[in-house]
């Protein structure tokens, strides 16, 4: 694998030629200039940036750069940092009244300050118009909106709500405030591009290319107006150039030229810039490399609402159909961290749910029938994984408490004759052939729906998954399609690999962001879109978990924590026990950086931010990183 990628970046280094370096515009320094790879790929929609109308590519600068929310995670450091907030917010007893205190002396891009009447504005409107992301939320709950005076802002609900404050904290997407004096002279807020873009964070717009492979942003003279700003002080880069690439050949090409500072690959292709530069480091110095504290869960989703995967029995087999050691050597190379429960194992939550769990997972049973019980859960996979690593050359720690960071606290045990009994407790028979048959006689197939990208951990994770299901008699197959999200959203699928849970927050002990998606009032049929994919896209509900969450709404997450920390206990162990889903293993991100022109980046030695070029919280690194040659 690494010779071949290796041979394809030889060949692009003739093709490909200067391309990278010609997309800096004359005047703009490669020495001042942060070069970092887009996420989610080339722009569909190059000219326009109204992220509250629609997906925009929201990653090629405008989270990150522009735009400065109320409130932010970071999931590196525990912290939710105030942004256009000065605070948290402040509810009433009875969680019906918000009120937000704002930051002063805050300005638009623009030079115009942001006072309380920019929020009023963004709340209001996104309550009235029906073409806005957020419009379904605000109209759900807001009462009415007002100001006490120019930097006081009060929400009054139409429902308790001890979370409202959610819509605007962001984790990779949330309500951002609006520039109200651009807004209010459009006539159609959803049609308006709103090119260019006004913001409140540390950059604005300076090109970009027509075809959406590029878009370059130049750090503002008032940089000290922005909560960025006061918060860390100045952004060193004077511009941040965010590239798209078609192939990860021709990134690692980019990152060994020096053209290339920030770059998320596949395994390999990691592998690859590490071996093959002298100045690129990747989030971790010695292996497994890779970030392991994103606070995203990946796995398999299942579709509630299509026999046989209604039945938690059947579920519940393919589950423990699953060789985690073989599937791990497939998805990720052994360098991802396990997960037996639908949240992923970063720190916080190792500590507040994952622990406290252990001696239940250590006693959870199944029901198979005629008496038997069976305990699934195997504490020693962590142990599994580390020799199979090992056996691969790879210098794994001997330190028990290293091994569970790297590798995980545990997953479910390998047993195919056990899934065999739950299988045959509902009909299913096995042929002469070895072959699993259904109920009503005919071959068992099973066509997993995933993301094309081969690097992408949904096509990771159905491709292990196809390879243990066929091992087991099934007939499985993978179905790579561009129309991956939109399937998972209308439930037009069967099982797939959409995320298996909504992300957490990722600080703190609050997990109503998991659970929501699950509430039977969001239930849809299928063929009409679910709110959210991750989690959503199961289609199922459970009435024990509806009366945990209509508690979790009139508990508060930041005065009620243990109660908040026990609500989400008592849930997990129900998600679990119905195994809706499957999760299998932390998203990890194989993160390389160049050291040629900056330095500093926030590694595990010295994690002060979160790690990723993509995540809004990107603009608060900036002022911490340093030139290499000063």
């Amino acid at each position: 694998m690494k010779k071949g990628i290796l041979g394809i970046a030889v060949v692009l280094l003739v093709l490909l030629g200067g391309l990278a370096l010609a997309q800096l515009p004359g005047g703009v320094p490669r020495e001042e200039t942060l070069i970092v790879d887009q996420l989610t790929g080339r722009v569909g929609t190059p000219s326009n940036f109204n992220l509250w109308a629609g997906w925009r590519w929201q990653d090629r600068g405008l989270q990150q750069l522009v735009c400065e929310p109320l409130w932010t995670v970071d999931y590196a450091t525990g912290e939710i940092i105030p942004g256009l907030a000065a605070e948290m917010p402040i509810y009433s007893e009875d969680f019906t009244k918000m009120t937000i205190k704002l930051r002063q002396g805050v300005s638009w891009s623009d030079g115009v300050p942001f006072t309380a009447d920019d929020v009023v504005y963004t709340i209001d409107l996104h309550v009235k118009t029906p073409g806005l992301l957020y419009h379904g939320p605000m109209a759900e709950f807001v009462d009415k909106v007002y100001k006490t005076d120019d930097y006081t802002v009060v929400v009054e609900l139409k429902k308790p709500n001890s979370r409202f404050h959610s819509h605007f904290l962001d984790r990779w997407g949330c309500l951002r405030i609006m520039p109200k004096h651009v807004f209010e002279k459009v006539e159609d807020p959803v049609a308006f591009e709103f090119n260019p873009p006004v913001g409140c964070g540390p950059y604005v717009l300076k090109d970009y290319d027509p075809a959406g492979f590029w878009t370059l942003w130049e750090r503002r003279e008032d940089w000290e107006k922005t909560p960025t700003g006061m918060l860390y002080g100045e952004p060193k880069p004077k511009y941040v150039l965010f590239q798209a690439f078609e192939t990860e050949e021709a990134k690692i090409l980019a990152q060994l030229r020096h053209e290339l500072d920030m770059a998320q690959y596949a395994p390999e292709g990691l592998r690859v810039v590490l071996e093959r530069s002298n100045t690129a480091r990747a989030w971790r110095k010695d292996w497994p490399w890779v970030v392991n504290i994103d606070p995203c869960i990946t796995g398999i989703m299942f579709n509630n609402m299509v026999e046989p995967y209604n039945i938690k029995d059947v579920r519940w087999a393919l589950v423990l159909a699953i060789n985690m050691v073989e599937y791990m050597a497939t998805a990720f190379d052994f360098m991802a961290p396990v997960s037996p429960i639908h949240l992923p194992p970063v720190p916080a939550y190792v500590e507040a749910f994952f622990n406290p769990l252990e001696e239940w997972l250590k006693n959870f049973e199944l029901d198979l029938g005629n008496g038997e019980k069976f305990k699934p859960y195997d504490p020693e996979i962590p142990a599994k994984l580390a020799q199979a690593a090992k056996e691969r050359g790879y210098p794994v720690p001997e330190d028990p408490k290293a091994i569970r960071e790297i590798f995980g606290m545990g997953w479910w045990k390998y047993a195919p004759e056990v899934a065999e009994k739950l299988l045959k407790k509902h009909g299913f028979t096995k042929g002469a052939d070895g072959k699993w048959y259904l109920p009503n006689g005919n071959p068992w197939k099973i066509t997993i729906v995933t993301d094309t990208n081969p690097a992408h951990h949904h096509y990771r994770n159905a491709m292990a998954a196809a390879e243990q299901w066929r091992k087991f008699g099934i007939d499985a197959t993978v179905n790579a399609t561009e129309a991956f999200n939109s399937l998972h959203l209308m439930g037009e699928f069967e099982v797939g690999t959409m995320w298996p849970a909504a992300e957490p927050w990722g600080v703190g002990v609050d997990l109503s962001r998991t659970f929501d998606v699950w509430h039977s009032s969001l239930l849809v049929p299928i063929g009409q879109a679910v709110t959210l994919g991750p989690g959503g896209a199961a289609r199922w509900s459970d009435p024990r978990l509806d009366e945990l969450l209509k508690k979790m709404e009139t508990t508060n997450p930041f005065t009620e924590v243990e109660a908040t920390r026990l609500l989400g206990l008592e849930a997990l162990k129900i998600v679990v026990e119905e195994m809706p889903t499957i999760p299998t293993y932390g998203y990890c991100g194989a993160v390389a950086w160049d050291e040629y022109y900056w330095t500093n980046y926030p590694g595990a030695e010295n994690p002060y931010s979160q790690p990723y070029q993509h995540w809004p919280n990107f603009k608060y690194m900036l002022p911490f990183l340093k030139r290499a040659k000063e």
